[in-house]
């Protein structure tokens, strides 16, 4: 756990992209393959269950501790994150031990077959041998939040340095249904000798956003346009008669839109379609606020079947026929996708068609149509492209619409977590409804280190009420907000829910009588 530790903190403290790869490289290079593989399954969103309810460890932290639970919440509340308070409460640890990544996972996952109470005692012996640091890593793997700053693409980068394989081979086998507990790490990345998975994915590709203006990638001619469409990014894989569909989380998300299961009869073995699931009725997009109400239920219903139908928008052809087509350029599968969708399609699958453009004037206008359109803007791709692993420059753009903006005052503040646990960054806003002010939404990103610290000193001297990390201040500061859409919601007070709030600017020239109202809201619906 020691190394885990000293690459935690490696990685922690730098934002150098090649610290962290060499960082990774070189821990691969020291640790034994049980801990290789745990390390690559966190770093690819592969955490153990969780075994134990965050209610149960502060209790027992406390109890360690000696202080009372009210003492232990109060010093949540200042320090923002759970792991760390329990890992500061807790006395020193009476031995030093020295066990591994792999075997504290295994530990925590032995949990699951034994009560409360064994559970509190074990998970007290092990706080007793840990150092301040293994203990905050071991409460996240418990809580099931741990993250650190690297990407899956800086993880296989640096395995690639590591192993002397290619990144793009390692991308591939890192995808599918694998855990630490099916596969060894010589069978996974070295050898490779996977069982056959009929249901593993594509690394997705994946756009940069456009920041220049069109002219700046050549001419019109080389590039493809369609819209970008507002639903889940997915795979859609037919194997063995057998339908897959993975969201580009690496979620496994069949059994979520049974809609596609016929597509088994229908496409041939081997085929895999990059896509969009699209909440589709009545010939037109439906809003992604639809699609939401389906996503989080454990059982799709029939009801919901009715009330939010999905169709698979098609954008690219990664396999046909067991054929690997990645490094065909586009506009060759591009062709045969639309071969495909022609002889099989009709109804569930539909091709996501090419916006016709002879100039970049032409491109603008049909940008401007799109909002209208349930889109969120355009996407670029250059005729001549393999699809690739992640995101990288050159070949795929994506060009939004402009956002919506409104002018809205600060209302609530609440503390943030993590290293932003003293400060207050995450703010709840308000417009007028006649005389009242109504909460509309939240929003926490945007604003600079020093705006935040200036907002921060005047919330400590406008605060009328305390509610736990919450304080309700003087309805004064008025900030312009950002989001890509707006839909009805008898879920919140306004009747109003936002799509990506986020802070613009703080408008210090804009008193509290110029905000936006409800009215102003609901007529962009």
């Amino acid at each position: 756990m020691q190394a885990f530790v000293q690459l935690f903190n490696a990685l922690d403290q730098t934002t150098k992209t090649n610290d962290k790869v060499d960082a990774l490289a070189a821990y691969f290079g020291q640790v034994d393959d049980p801990d290789k593989l745990w390390t690559i399954a966190l770093l690819s969103h592969r955490r153990p269950k969780r075994t134990v309810t965050t209610t149960a460890l502060r209790e027992w932290a406390a109890a360690h501790a000696g202080i009372p639970l009210w003492l232990f919440e109060e010093s949540y509340h200042v320090v923002g994150d759970l792991a760390e308070t329990i890992a500061a409460v807790l006395p020193k640890p009476l031995e030093a031990g020295d066990q591994s990544l792999a075997y504290w996972i295994q530990y925590i996952q032995a949990l699951a077959q034994v009560d409360e109470t064994e559970k509190q005692k074990r998970i007290v012996a092990a706080w007793a041998q840990q150092t301040p640091t293994e203990r905050f890593l071991f409460n996240k793997l418990i809580t099931g939040g741990f993250r650190v700053g690297v990407s899956q693409k800086l993880m296989v980068r640096a395995l690639a340095q590591f192993s002397g394989q290619e990144e793009n081979v390692l991308a591939h086998r890192l995808m599918g249904n694998w855990t630490p507990d099916s596969i060894g790490f010589q069978d996974l990345v070295v050898a490779g000798q996977i069982a056959e998975d009929h249901s593993k994915p594509y690394p997705f590709y994946l756009a940069y956003a456009l920041e220049d203006t069109p002219e700046s990638l050549g001419e019109p001619h080389e590039w493809y346009a369609e819209h970008k469409w507002d639903g889940i990014r997915g795979q859609l894989i037919v194997r063995g008669g057998e339908v897959f569909v993975w969201s580009r989380g690496e979620e496994l998300v069949t059994d979520k839109f049974p809609e596609y299961l016929p597509l088994a009869q229908l496409l041939p073995h081997g085929t895999v379609i990059d896509g969009e699931i699209l909440p589709f009725k009545d010939g037109a997009p439906l809003s992604f606020q639809v699609l939401q109400t389906r996503i989080g239920r454990k059982n799709v219903t029939k009801s919901i079947l009715q009330q939010a139908p999905v169709v698979l928008r098609a954008y690219d052809l990664l396999e046909w026929k067991g054929e690997d087509w990645r490094n065909y350029p586009l506009h060759e599968r591009r062709a045969q996708l639309e071969l495909v969708v022609k002889e099989f399609g009709g109804g569930i699958l539909q091709l996501s068609e090419l916006v016709e453009f002879d100039n970049w004037a032409t491109l603008y206008a049909e940008r401007q149509k799109a909002r209208d359109l349930q889109s969120e803007g355009l996407m670029l791709k250059r005729k001549s492209a393999t699809y690739r692993s992640g995101r990288k420059r050159g070949d795929w753009w994506k060009w939004k619409v402009d956002p919506l903006t409104v002018d809205a005052v600060m209302i609530y503040a609440q503390q943030g977590h993590g290293r932003r646990a003293n400060l207050y960054t995450d703010f709840t806003f308000a417009v007028f409804d006649g005389d009242q002010l109504v909460p509309f939404t939240k929003a926490y990103s945007g604003l600079t280190d020093v705006e935040f610290n200036a907002i921060n000193v005047w919330i400590r001297n406008n605060t009328l009420e305390r509610f736990g990390p919450v304080r309700s201040v003087k309805a004064e500061l008025v900030f312009e907000l950002a989001f890509e859409g707006i839909q009805l919601s008898p879920r919140h007070k306004s009747g109003v829910a936002l799509r990506f709030p986020r802070i613009v600017r703080w408008r210090k020239d804009k008193p509290l009588s110029e905000i936006n109202t409800l009215d102003d809201l609901k007529k962009l619906l």
